[in-house]
């Protein structure tokens, strides 16, 4: 990298001046989708500038989700997330595909599990009957994005019986029961110890949490689903 000081008298302060640097060199391919950023000393040295200011520049850029930082690793070019549109009933392997990805599942765990409160609630049961319980880590072109828990009737202990490796939406639709519907809750999660196994993260690192009462075509309830997202790899339009 060559020295690029930058403007000291400039009424922009000087950690603006930085990620406007960054971004344009992102932008120009200097550092690709997925490359690694220089170190907080080289970026000192070649810029001019203490370690504060490249610190709060880097912040800055993170939290736009330009930037993603990695434990122990360094910091990186954010790569292109994958957008999954809210107002639409998309699987995650149809936004994979929409993306221009390839997604696939690994089966963590499918069994028959007390019904929760919850899902006696929502999903029409008997308190205390089983449900359906699929555990699955979801995967865009081999690397993890999301950890899946879907709950749904005892009807549909069919999928216990089939490969859980491919979309569940698609298998439910070639038995005519088609999920069109669902109320959507989004907030800001922290890593469990059990996601962030999966997702390859620290436990309590924020992470999106998707919760999703899904109808079929009838308005009936379908399933719940309770996801654990990757924000540098997943994002959503409402």
């Amino acid at each position: 990298m060559q020295e690029q000081l930058l403007e000291k008298k400039s009424q922009s302060p000087l950690y603006q001046q930085l990620m406007s640097r960054l971004r344009n060199d992102i932008m120009a391919g200097v550092y690709p989708s997925g490359g690694r950023i220089p170190s907080e000393q080289v970026l000192c040295e070649s810029y001019g500038i203490s370690r504060v200011t490249v610190r709060k520049a880097m912040l800055d850029l993170v939290q736009e989700g330009l930037l993603v930082r990695r434990q122990g690793k360094g910091t990186y070019v954010a790569q292109e997330r994958i957008q999954r549109n809210l107002q639409q009933i998309t699987s995650f392997s149809q936004a994979c595909r929409q993306n221009g990805h390839t997604a696939a599942a690994r089966l963590i765990s499918a069994e028959l599990a007390p019904a929760s409160s919850e899902d006696a609630e929502k999903l029409g049961l008997q308190p205390d009957g089983p449900v359906v319980e699929i555990i699955r880590l979801r995967l865009c072109d081999g690397d993890p994005v999301m950890l899946e828990i879907n709950r749904f009737p005892e009807a549909f202990d069919f999928l216990l019986r089939e490969t859980a490796e491919d979309s569940l939406y698609e298998r439910l639709s070639r038995r005519g029961c088609i999920p069109s519907s669902a109320v959507h809750d989004i907030s800001l999660g922290h890593a469990t110890p059990m996601a962030a196994r999966y997702l390859g993260c620290q436990p309590g690192d924020a992470l999106l949490l998707l919760d999703e009462t899904v109808l079929d075509q009838h308005g009936q309830p379908l399933h719940l689903s309770r996801q654990w997202i990757r924000g540098d790899k997943y994002t959503f339009r409402i």
